[in-house]
């Protein structure tokens, strides 16, 4: 009694499927957005590791110079 009782406040399925049509907008909306912003950090993670691994190469080089002379 008291499962279907719960489960019943959270569960809706309208009779006229046209309600549907703003939640699949905003979920469409929502989904492109999660994918570029998705995107946009990978890129930025690539240039920062790139930036990183300039700088590793540059400070092994300085060592390597520094030993030499």
């Amino acid at each position: 009694m008291f499962h279907s009782l719960v489960l019943s406040l959270f569960l809706y399925f309208p009779e006229d499927k046209s309600e549907y049509i703003p939640a699949a907008i905003s979920f469409v909306i929502f989904l492109i957005g999660a994918f570029i912003t998705m995107r946009l950090i990978v890129k930025h993670s690539k240039k920062e590791a790139a930036k990183a691994k300039k700088l590793e190469e540059q400070i092994l080089n300085n060592r390597t110079s520094d030993k030499n002379s």
